[in-house]
């Protein structure tokens, strides 16, 4: 008797596999168009980038898709729904995913040499407002800073706020992230670098009295508080930003941006012939 083969059965297409969307690392996203194509510029390796799909034909994001494409990363277009679950409003439809922030070491930043000037580093003392931090690493780069120091607790670190409020700078400025900020200064010192904090006591030196022009690492202290004791003990000595009204103390990153292009327009008089 002949044996019936049955016919053989096809297999089912595999289903295309969907990524989680819901395990987002926040601190790991660069939000906003400008920040995001800066991050490009400066090489740095983003994962994929969500666009808000109604952007697909947007003029402004061509230079973007185009970069992106030459660098292989992908691009994947979301729908409204996907935003909606991005926590930063500014995101203008554009979301990267990249590695974590890459942060150098304190020993790389002090073997940086100044492109023929003085070196100046900026030290954050617990800065913990990432508006602020990001303003200041902002003001930071667009001066020509050579680097930037914070402390890895009790402080913003550089995550996405602290990225989109510096415009992209982030992407360019070498910063070390510390575990001590007073034995840091110690490293600082022992480099031959000159430590200036910034406070509003009447012991501090006037502003227009102080000499900047040399290696030079300027401390800020966190909003409201100022240094710490300890933090002022081993600096070199304090520096007082002159207040002529009614208001006490300036923002952070305002006195950040005054101290640091006072040691940028001091170094540029030293150049004059």
């Amino acid at each position: 008797m002949e044996r019936r083969h049955k016919p053989a059965r096809l297999s089912r297409p595999a289903k295309p596999v969907r990524t989680r969307r819901d395990d987002l690392d926040f601190d790991d996203l660069v939000y906003g168009i400008h920040t995001v194509a800066e991050a490009l510029a400066a090489g740095e390796e983003l994962r994929l980038i969500h666009v808000a799909a109604n952007r697909t034909k947007d003029a402004v994001l061509r230079s973007l898709l185009a970069t992106a494409k030459e660098r292989n990363i992908a691009v994947r277009f979301e729908q409204r729904a996907f935003f909606d679950r991005v926590p930063f409003k500014a995101h203008q439809g554009v979301v990267a995913i990249g590695p974590p922030f890459p942060y150098v070491s304190l020993p790389e930043l002090l073997a940086g040499r100044g492109l023929g000037h003085h070196r100046t580093l900026v030290v954050l003392d617990h800065l913990t407002d990432p508006h602020n931090v990001g303003a200041i690493v902002r003001t930071a780069e667009a001066a020509g800073a050579d680097g930037l120091v914070l402390p890895a607790r009790r402080s913003a670190g550089i995550n996405a706020t602290v990225r989109k409020a510096a415009a992209g700078a982030a992407a360019y400025l070498p910063i070390a992230r510390v575990a001590n900020i007073a034995d840091a200064i110690r490293v600082m010192k022992k480099a031959g670098i000159w430590v200036v904090g910034a406070d509003t006591s009447p012991v501090a030196t006037e502003l227009v009295k102080a000499d900047f022009n040399r290696d030079l690492a300027l401390v800020v202290g966190a909003e409201g508080e100022g240094l710490s004791q300890l933090v002022k003990r081993e600096c070199d000595y304090l520096v007082r930003i002159p207040m002529r009204g009614r208001v006490a103390s300036l923002n952070a990153s305002v006195a950040s941006a005054i101290l640091i292009y006072e040691a940028l327009r001091q170094r540029d008089c030293s150049l004059r012939p």
